[in-house]
Formats: structure tokens, C-alpha cells, sequence
């Protein structure tokens, strides 16, 4: 059994060396393409392609223009760029193709009937064979297919302009008009003239620059004109590219965009106005930290020329100038103040910078930077010299008045409408053991109150100032006395102030000295 298995094999390893010998010398026989070469050279006006596999081998010269009628529009095989060519007329071509090495011979028709594909499967080639139906090979099928193809892709641009939403034309030297799409008749058409009257050329609606003027002008171009269709005026970018001694035009609308720019310029205007009446200084620069717009306080503000300011400085040539004109304060060293000005750029980004510059003439500035779109950065420079000032003296009477407080003996407290302590002096502090000067939260009359439980007790007299601190209207100061819990007796007075507060304030009775009688004094005991 073994012995007949092994023999078997042999037979099979032999046969399959034999088929695989044969095999290749049919293909590298060279006899085979010279007789498929010859026969094909014998055809130079029949349209015929031989192909190994997808590499094209030969082919005739009507072949060959059809294959250099269209451009290859990738790096495909040969064959591919062929299928491309043809699947217009013949669908499904490489599909039915792939089956000519098992039937032999395949004749596909074209979708039309114009044409018809005769294939041919010899000696590991593909022969194929493209026909005209009726003429079999004579020289119009040339012209034909290279004619369909061409005229495939004039159909393709033709319904591209067709559809595009822009409008496009063509003028010759003499600028009239030699061709346009269906947009541009569209928009030319005169409203009042009848649909089924066509007129050639159609109504020019831009008019070129001289020759000696286009060369000054910017491409594109934008330009305005009023369309017969709705008889308002549109805007246009004009773009142009010469074909030949013709040029193609084209006019993409712009109207929104110019809408939105005169948007933009009338919102900017109105900012300016806002901005001339503002008694701040503002400094706007842009992303490249050049100063692209200002308001007139700026230049009251910072004493600053406004022909320097309408130069366009940078912010670092903008500060040297303050501190040239010495209107910021002065730094230690140079090195110093330009790592300074490098921090406020980067906070004012940040959107964190605020500083007060006190200056040796006695002015002071609020300087606020602010981060804007874009990268830019704006700064305020607002002058609050008054109000420091102001505050100074306001807060010198505040410790002027303190003082004529703790200077009284009696213990004073003084409490806002709604009933916040305000005010107290010493004699308060030391008369209730409560310094609110020390704490900075509020003390309200509640507060206060449970202090002053603390040295006198409870008393009726805590519920009556609460109902008198609480009052509106009129009223009429009242007082009353309490004893401490250390037996001391106090007056109590509680006067109403303006605005609603209240002035409370305690006297605290001298103690009483004990009766005794002098030495010298006559009176006497008799025995």
C-alpha cells in the first residue's frame, strides 16, 4: 500500500513540474509576441490594446490616442487609466474582463450601442479590440471615442458652471462678452423684457479697467453696482484670469462682508464718541503692543503730545515717554524698571493688574489694565488725585474727632440706624471691659448689649434702647440710671443724632464718702 501511495506522488510531482514548464515557455516565448505584435501593427487603424496582466504591451496608433486624449489623473496601472477612459460607454469593464482567461474570447457592447468591446485571451495576453458598431475598425471610431470622452468632460465643466452659485463670463480683447454662465444671464436678464426673448450678447454689467489703469488696481478688486434684476446695489470682488487672448471674470458677492465691515466701523466710531467724552484715560494696543487707539483725556491726563500718540508707539516706547516726562513713579535703576514694565504687560494680560502711582508733583494715578480680543491690552489712567486727597482729610477729622472723644471722661458709643456700633472713645473701653477697635467684624446693639450684661446685669433699660435705636420718625433723648455689679451707680443718656443714629452715654457717680466729724469740731459728749 505504502509502495503504491508513494508512487502515486511521483506521477503527481511530475505532472505538476511538466504543466509549470510549459507554462513558461509559453509566456517567455518569444514567437508568441511576435506574432501578437505583428498582428497588431497590422491593424494601425483599428483601436487595439494588448495587455500582459494590467501593464499595457502594445498598442496601435488610434490606441494610442485615445489613451493620450485624457490625461491620467493618478499613478494607476495602464489598464486602469484605460478602464477609466471607457467606463463611461462601458460599465462594470475590468469586472467582465477579469473573465476572459477562463472563457477565452468576450464581446461586451456599450451601454449605447455605438460601440462594442471584442476580447481575445492568447498566450497569457489580453487582446483588446475596440469597434464601432457597423464600421469594424475603419477611421471614424478614432474620432468617435476620443470625441465621447472629450465631450464627457465638457459636459462636467459645463454643468459645474451651470450650477455654481457665483457669476462667471468671458470677454474677448475688445471686452465684449463671448461667453457667460447661468448665474450671470440670470442677473443680467432685463425684468421687463419677456423670458422667451433671449438676446446675445447679454447686458455687460461690470466694466473693465483700462489696460494702463488695471495695472494700478488690486486683484481682487471690489466693486459696487446695481443689478437690473432688483435694481439695488450690490458689492462684488472682481477676480480675473486670462485664457488665451480672452480672460475669465469672476464676481464672488460680498455684500455681507461689507455690511459687517461698516458695522464694525460704525460701532468703532460710536466707541470713539463715547470714548472723547470719557474723563478717563484709555490706551488700547494691539497684539504687537502698538497703540491703536486712544481717547483725548489720555493726552490731558498724561500731558502727552497727540502727535506722538497718533504715531502708533509701542507700549515700551510709550511708557519710556511717561517716564521721561516723569509722570509715573521712578525706579531705582533702568534694569529694574524695564523688568517692571515687563510685569505689567503680563498681568495686564492676565487681566490682574491695577497699581496706584503717587508721583513727587503731589498727583496720583489709578493705572488698570485689561485684557481685550485678539491679544490686545487696554490701560485706564485715571487721575484720583481729589480723591485721595479727599479721603486724607477725611480721615484727619476721623482721627481728630476720635481724639475729642477719648479726651471725655464719660463712656461714649455711637450707633448707625441700623444699629451698628460706629463709633466709641477710651473711656468706653475701659468702662465695659471691650475694646471694638480690635475686632474687624461689626458689633451690632445686640453685641453690645451682652457686654454690658457682663458689668450691670439685666435690666430694662437694654430692651428700651433697643426700641429707641429701632424708632423712626421723631424722637426725644431720655435717660435713666443702673448699678453695676461692683455697686457702682450710672447715668445713662441716649441722645438721637442726625440720620438716624444714636449716641449713648453712661456717667459713672462719684462714690460716696462716709460722715466724719472734724477734730476741732465743738460738738462734744457731757459726762
Amino acid at each position: 500500500m505504502m509502495n503504491t501511495l508513494y508512487a502515486v506522488g511521483l506521477v503527481l510531482t511530475a505532472l505538476t513540474i511538466s504543466i509549470a514548464a510549459l507554462y513558461i515557455l509559453s509566456v517567455l516565448d518569444p514567437a508568441r509576441d511576435r506574432k501578437l505584435r505583428k498582428r497588431t501593427s497590422q491593424e494601425k487603424d483599428s483601436v487595439v490594446f494588448l495587455f500582459d496582466d494590467q501593464m499595457l504591451t502594445d498598442v496601435t496608433p488610434a490606441g494610442r490616442q485615445i489613451l493620450d486624449a485624457l490625461p491620467r489623473h493618478n499613478s494607476g496601472s495602464d489598464w486602469q487609466h484605460l478602464s477609466q477612459i471607457l467606463e463611461a460607454r462601458f460599465p462594470n469593464l475590468s469586472d467582465q474582463i477579469g473573465e476572459l482567461a477562463e472563457l477565452g474570447t468576450l464581446s461586451i457592447p456599450s451601454t449605447d450601442g455605438a460601440h462594442r468591446i471584442d476580447a481575445e485571451w492568447r498566450d497569457g495576453l489580453a487582446r483588446i479590440h475596440l469597434v464601432t458598431a457597423g464600421t469594424e475598425g475603419a477611421d471614424p471610431i478614432v474620432d468617435r471615442v476620443s470625441f465621447d470622452a472629450m465631450r464627457d468632460e465638457l459636459d462636467g465643466l459645463r454643468a459645474i458652471a451651470h450650477h455654481a452659485p457665483v457669476m462667471m463670463w468671458r470677454e474677448d480683447a475688445n471686452g465684449k462678452i463671448t461667453w457667460a454662465n447661468k448665474t450671470y444671464l440670470d442677473q443680467a436678464a432685463d425684468p421687463d423684457t419677456s423670458d422667451e426673448v433671449a438676446s446675445w450678447p447679454p447686458q455687460k454689467l461690470f466694466d473693465r479697467p483700462r489696460l494702463e489703469d488695471a495695472k494700478n488696481l488690486e486683484t481682487p478688486r471690489r466693486v459696487a453696482v446695481q443689478l437690473p434684476t432688483d435694481g439695488e446695489r450690490h458689492w462684488f470682488e472682481l477676480h480675473d484670469a486670462p485664457l488665451g487672448t480672452e480672460i475669465l471674470l469672476t464676481a464672488i458677492p460680498v455684500d455681507r462682508v461689507v455690511n459687517a465691515e461698516k458695522s464694525r466701523t460704525e460701532f468703532v466710531s460710536t466707541l470713539t464718541k463715547t470714548f472723547a467724552h470719557l474723563p478717563i484715560g484709555l490706551a488700547i494696543f494691539d497684539r504687537k503692543r502698538q497703540l491703536t487707539l486712544f481717547n483725548p483725556a489720555l493726552t490731558d491726563i498724561l500731558a502727552l503730545d497727540a502727535s506722538f500718540l497718533v504715531g502708533k508707539p509701542t507700549l515700551f516706547t510709550f511708557l519710556d515717554r511717561l517716564r521721561e516726562k516723569r509722570m509715573m513713579p521712578e525706579p531705582k535703576d533702568y534694569v529694574s524698571w524695564r523688568q517692571q514694565m515687563a510685569d505689567l504687560e503680563s498681568a495686564a494680560v492676565n487681566g490682574t493688574y491695577e497699581e496706584t502711582w503717587s508721583l513727587p508733583t503731589g498727583q496720583t494715578y489709578r493705572i488698570t489694565g485689561r485684557p481685550h480680543p485678539d491679544g490686545a491690552v487696554a490701560f485706564l489712567f485715571e487721575d484720583i488725585t481729589s480723591e485721595i486727597s479727599l479721603t486724607r482729610r477725611f480721615r484727619r477729622e476721623l482721627e481728630m474727632g476720635q481724639s475729642a472723644l477719648d479726651c471725655i471722661e464719660d463712656a461714649i458709643a455711637i450707633f448707625s440706624p441700623g444699629g451698628v456700633l460706629s463709633m466709641s472713645n477710651a473711656a468706653y473701653t475701659k468702662l465695659w471691659g471691650n475694646d471694638p477697635s480690635t475686632t474687624l467684624e461689626d458689633i451690632n446693639l445686640g453685641d453690645a448689649i451682652r457686654t454690658w450684661r457682663g458689668t450691670a446685669g439685666d435690666t430694662p433699660v437694654w430692651r428700651m434702647l433697643k426700641e429707641f435705636v429701632a424708632a423712626h420718625g421723631e424722637r426725644q433723648m431720655w435717660s435713666d440710671h443702673i448699678a453695676l455689679l461692683d455697686g457702682r451707680q450710672v447715668d445713662c443718656h441716649f441722645v438721637p443724632l442726625v440720620r438716624g443714629a444714636t449716641m449713648a452715654r453712661f456717667h459713672v457717680r462719684p462714690a460716696q464718702r462716709e460722715f466724719q466729724p472734724a477734730p476741732n469740731s465743738a460738738m462734744h459728749l457731757t459726762p
